[in-house]
């Protein structure tokens, strides 16, 4: 299924009843970079109150943590506006430095998720869809040509073996038009096989002058 992530930290402060609360994102393609995105986090702002978390790993994983404010305050519901909104590969840390009034349950929960909220409003989204791992083998003496078709095609390599195999991500939707290019490409003499499910970022449309 399609989901929306970020290529870079966005960064946003909001204001609740003199609380701060500064909420960071960052794109997360695994668990080893959301942890070190939250300790990164926590040592910039070692003398905040409180620094709460959530991230979600495409459909593997999510998860969240309040940070010493009251169970389910913080980082719950900072998970739900993240995949409310259909994110992934993404996790926030929202700051607070504690400005003296009490929000109460309700009013964390709305300032926590609040700041996630507002922060993924000032987002420049890409959408990820579901996509194949194919895998071309052809004869060694058409390899180096295949390559060079399959990135003037738009499909980039991942990985170019010494046994003429070509592996690259191709889009579950285009990989019907993509087996007729190929055959048609190759005179029939390549044969690809579909892999492991990734995702891959949907192409801009072209602009026009």
């Amino acid at each position: 299924m399609p989901y929306k992530t970020i290529d870079e930290v966005v960064e946003h402060e909001t204001e609740v009843r003199r609380s701060r609360f500064i909420c960071a994102l960052a794109p997360a393609p695994d668990e080893a970079a959301a942890r070190a995105f939250i300790a990164e986090r926590r040592r910039l702002y070692g003398d905040a109150t409180h620094n709460c978390t959530a991230y979600v790993l495409g459909t593997r994983a999510q998860k969240a943590d309040d940070d010493g404010e009251p169970g389910g305050t913080a980082g719950t519901p900072m998970l739900e506006v993240l995949t409310r909104r259909g994110y992934a590969d993404i996790v926030a840390v929202v700051t607070r430095y504690f400005g003296g009034i009490l929000l109460g349950a309700g009013g964390l929960a709305r300032a926590y998720g609040g700041a996630v909220g507002e922060t993924l409003d000032r987002v420049s989204p890409i959408t990820m869809v579901e996509a194949r791992l194919v895998t071309v083998t052809i004869s060694h003496a058409h390899a180096g040509r295949l390559e060079n078709d399959l990135r003037a095609a738009g499909h980039a390599p991942r990985d170019v073996s010494y046994a003429a195999e070509v592996a690259f991500r191709v889009a579950v939707a285009d990989l019907p038009s993509f087996t007729e290019w190929l055959a048609t490409a190759t005179a029939g003499r390549a044969a690809a096989f579909s892999g492991e499910e990734v995702f891959v970022p949907v192409s801009p449309p072209a602009r026009t002058a």
